[in-house]
């Protein structure tokens, strides 16, 4: 359920770009700067207030540059995806790390936005795109604690996870309004640090694995499990929901 609260933002407005599909490059961070200030990210006159670091602005600019690959990857192949992720998710993993640490302005938890809805929906085109490479077996789950058998995760549910935070972040930050930016880097370097860290290394992981192996990405069975059928109880949209359902307690 949506919280509303100070820190709502208004209707997005975006400049458009087309989409690009050739291989990720460091250097097309230069070109998110410079479409940050467009949409009015930065604005010099703030001095140091630390919204406004470089390390903030080049963290959003590499999350800016996960989602929209994340939302355009059933235009893309299974492989061409691996390698983009494989060049994208250690830049942004260097750039979540340099997050200011800042205390938040408000009680209240931050206004989400990404719908359950939209997270299958990103789930499902990046688990049908990755096909056969999707699951690997996981060495740092806390689930490893409770079983003998190996646990299986999956890069879909891992980078769709990741996706969530970073687009309720981009949502919240391009509002302009610093109490709300400030808020939107503290929650997600707390994220960062206690969910989706870890499993951004171990996806990471994962793609190396695999496109080092010299393997091709088979299809998996087209079956689509019911609402009913998928057990979303450990799913970070599914805690996360839990966390806010606490706060608004």
């Amino acid at each position: 359920m949506t919280l509303h609260n100070p820190r709502s933002a208004p209707p997005a407005r975006y400049i458009n770009f087309p989409f690009n599909k050739s291989t990720f490059r460091i250097n097309r961070i230069v070109t998110n700067y410079l479409i940050l200030l467009l949409n009015g990210f930065v604005v010099m006159s703030k001095g140091k207030d630390p919204v406004f670091f470089r390390s903030v602005v080049e963290f959003t600019a590499a999350a800016n540059e996960f989602c929209k690959y994340a939302e355009h990857a059933g235009e893309m192949k299974g492989d061409e995806l691996l390698k983009i992720f494989q060049r994208i998710l250690p830049y942004l993993y260097l750039k979540a790390s340099l997050l200011p640490s800042l205390e938040p302005f408000f009680d209240v938890g931050n206004e989400k936005f990404v719908t359950e809805p939209e997270w299958f929906r990103i789930h499902d085109i990046l688990r049908e795109r990755f096909g056969t490479a999707d699951d690997f077996l996981e060495v740092f789950d806390e689930k490893m604690t409770e079983s003998e058998k190996p646990v299986v995760s999956s890069l879909s549910e891992n980078l769709t996870d990741i996706y969530q935070d970073l687009k309720d972040f981009l949502l919240l930050y391009q509002t302009g309004t610093s109490e709300v930016m400030n808020d939107a880097i503290w929650e997600c370097r707390q994220n960062f640090e206690n969910y989706w860290g870890q499993k951004l290394t171990n996806s990471l992981r994962a793609i190396h694995k695999f496109i080092y192996s010299g393997e091709e990405i088979g299809k998996i069975e087209s079956y689509e499990k019911t609402e009913e059928e998928r057990d979303t109880s450990g799913w970070f949209i599914s805690r996360r929901q839990k966390d806010l359902s606490a706060d608004g307690k």
